[in-house]
C-alpha cells in the first residue's frame, strides 16, 4: 500500500468536504485561483527542470 492510498483511506467525504471549508475560510475565494496558479507554475518549473537533466545525461552518454 503506497502512503496516498492510505491517506485517502482514512479521509471520507465528509472530512475532505471540511478540509475544503476551511481552506475557502483561511484563504478566501479570491485567493485561491492564485493559489493554484503558483502551484501549477511550481509544477511545471519542476518537469522543466527534469527533463532537461534527463535530456543532459543522455547527451552525455552517446
Amino acid at each position: 500500500m503506497t502512503a496516498l492510498t492510505i491517506f485517502l483511506g482514512i479521509m471520507g467525504p465528509w472530512q475532505i468536504a471540511i478540509v475544503v471549508a476551511l481552506v475557502l475560510l483561511l484563504f478566501g475565494g479570491r485567493k485561491i485561483p492564485e493559489l493554484m496558479k503558483g502551484l501549477g507554475t511550481g509544477i511545471r518549473e519542476f518537469k522543466d527542470a527534469t527533463k532537461s537533466e534527463e535530456d543532459d545525461k543522455i547527451e552525455e552518454k552517446k
